[in-house]
């Protein structure tokens, strides 16, 4: 591992795991096996990322986020505190006949979150699903179906409620071009057709 990578005493990161150059993990996180950990990211206290789920570079992943295999986390994506991203279609402890269930008796399934997507406090995840680029989900929302790019979704079970752009801020419709949307912040445009927003 390299030296520019910085884990906390009370960290417990498996041997098989790769942890990218500028990752920091903080106490009581724990990575299991096969994980893997892009550049500069940061681990907060007591977050969890399962066996083989893949993180890409500079994603934060706040204090007591949960997330289970076989999640798929694309660059600069963010997970707010004690957010969960499930795994599993129909969740048991034991089979029909009362066996403890194992791992060969289910099928993992997977969350996968985008390029730049950020997903709030408290929210829960529900696999399979993905999540869209730059795509904002806010605390305490349950998302149980695909989010498009941009949208921002808030409930329970989650709902487009606005367009945000990369910034993160709600974009304004034109009044004269409906469909056309505005960044405040960057001055960025987008255009929206089909229920889908694109970059201009």
């Amino acid at each position: 591992m390299s030296e520019s990578v910085s884990i906390r005493a009370t960290a417990q990161v498996d041997p098989s795991a790769e942890v990218g150059d500028g990752t920091t993990v903080w106490d009581l996180a724990q990575i299991r096996e096969k994980a893997v950990l892009g550049r500069e990211c940061i681990i907060g206290r007591g977050a969890y990322v399962g066996p083989g789920v893949r993180l890409g570079d500079r994603v934060k992943l706040q204090n007591h986020a949960l997330v289970y295999e076989p999640a798929v986390l694309g660059d600069g994506v963010f997970v707010g505190p004690a957010a969960v991203f499930t795994n599993d279609h129909f969740p048991r402890s034991v089979t029909p006949d009362g066996r403890l269930k194992r791992g060969e008796d289910w099928e993992a399934v997977a969350v996968v979150v985008e390029e730049g997507a950020s997903v709030g406090a408290r929210s829960v995840c529900v696999a399979p699903v993905r999540i869209g680029r730059w795509s904002l989900i806010a605390a305490g929302a349950v998302v149980t179906r695909d989010v498009p790019p941009f949208a921002l979704m808030a409930g329970v079970p989650a709902r487009r409620i606005a367009w945000v752009g990369r910034e993160g801020s709600r974009l304004t419709e034109s009044p004269a071009h409906p469909g056309l949307w505005t960044c405040p912040a960057t001055g960025a445009r987008y255009e929206e057709h089909d229920g889908l927003l694109t970059e201009l």
